[in-house]
């Protein structure tokens, strides 16, 4: 690939903390866990750790407490070799999840709270639009206060940088919104909310997308699983297969590394489709893998899963 404009990504970083047991606690009672972990998490942090990692030159902007999981989310992007452009928050806190998993069944309960991020605002963006003006690629997500998405999208497609939204997690959209991304980044059950229609397969999705196409987005690219992912646009429509890395571990961090995939490979000038099933890949072998930002592929692994598929 040839050398990147700059990816910045607006989103949120949390840190996760998964308990196993065999069931949940009744109010009032503590009961003994099998297992604890903790780790980096937040859809925006994932997808910067996974284009930093591909050897994308990455910026990541948010607001964290000043604590411990500040720290933590710090060397994260310091190894994946992501710069931060993070607002300190002394009165707050840096986001955290609570992650139940049900031994058995591998259900999950959680309980997120996003902290300091939950305070980024159009002002916050108003003050890095130079850094936005400035980017090849800008990806942002629905984890941060919207209206702070919306002024960033704006900032950066006025200055013709690549924009792409992915709506994670599901929500209804301001129809603004949509005229603003050149790339929108839906799976299955974003792209059901964000039009009323069923996504159960690679035609569905095709009607699907063609409705977002009339909203005013650029390029709809829907993700399905296994199925691999769609890119429809006016002047086409092409599904890209699943490219499989080997026995699934983990599927929570493969949208995230599906799009911070898809960015990065923008960010080098590929074209689009390829973009996507260099995305694909990124993705099958992060689900590979237990984890989310540590299961971000590097970009010769990327390229060498492309080599044999």
């Amino acid at each position: 690939m040839a050398s990147s404009k700059p990816v910045v990504i607006l989103g949120v970083f949390v840190a996760d903390t998964a308990y196993r047991a065999d069931r949940q606690p009744r109010m009032g009672e503590t009961i003994l866990g099998n297992s604890f972990k903790l780790g980096p998490g937040g859809k925006g942090s994932n997808q910067a750790v996974a284009a930093g990692k591909l050897g994308a030159d990455t910026t990541f902007l948010t607001r964290l407490g000043v604590d411990a999981f500040a720290d933590m989310a710090k060397r994260t992007w310091k190894d994946a070799g992501v710069k931060s452009a993070v607002i300190d928050t002394p009165d707050s806190y840096t986001g955290a999840a609570y992650i139940f998993v049900e031994e058995g069944s591998g259900n999950n309960a959680i309980i997120v709270s996003p902290g300091a991020a939950m305070l980024i605002s159009p002002q916050d963006i108003e003050a890095n639009a130079a850094m936005i003006r400035g980017a090849g690629v800008f990806v942002t997500q629905l984890e941060q206060p919207i209206d702070a998405a919306i002024r960033a999208l704006e900032i950066a497609r006025g200055a013709g940088v690549t924009t792409i939204l992915n709506p994670a997690p599901a929500a209804k959209l301001p129809d603004r919104i949509y005229t603003l991304c050149d790339y929108l980044t839906p799976n299955e059950t974003e792209t059901e909310e964000l039009t009323g229609l069923k996504v159960s397969s690679v035609d569905e999705a095709r009607a699907a997308a063609g409705k977002l196409l009339e909203k005013g987005v650029g390029t709809v690219i829907v993700t399905l699983g296994d199925k691999g992912a769609l890119l429809h646009s006016k002047d086409r429509s092409e599904h890209v297969p699943a490219i499989s890395a080997g026995p699934v571990v983990e599927t929570t961090g493969a949208g995230d590394a599906f799009n911070g995939g898809f960015a990065a490979a923008l960010s080098r000038g590929v074209e689009p489709l390829e973009a996507v099933r260099f995305a694909c890949a990124v993705a099958g072998i992060s689900v590979t893998r237990p984890g989310t930002a540590p299961s971000m592929p590097t970009l010769q692994e990327v390229e060498a899963l492309l080599a044999k598929a």
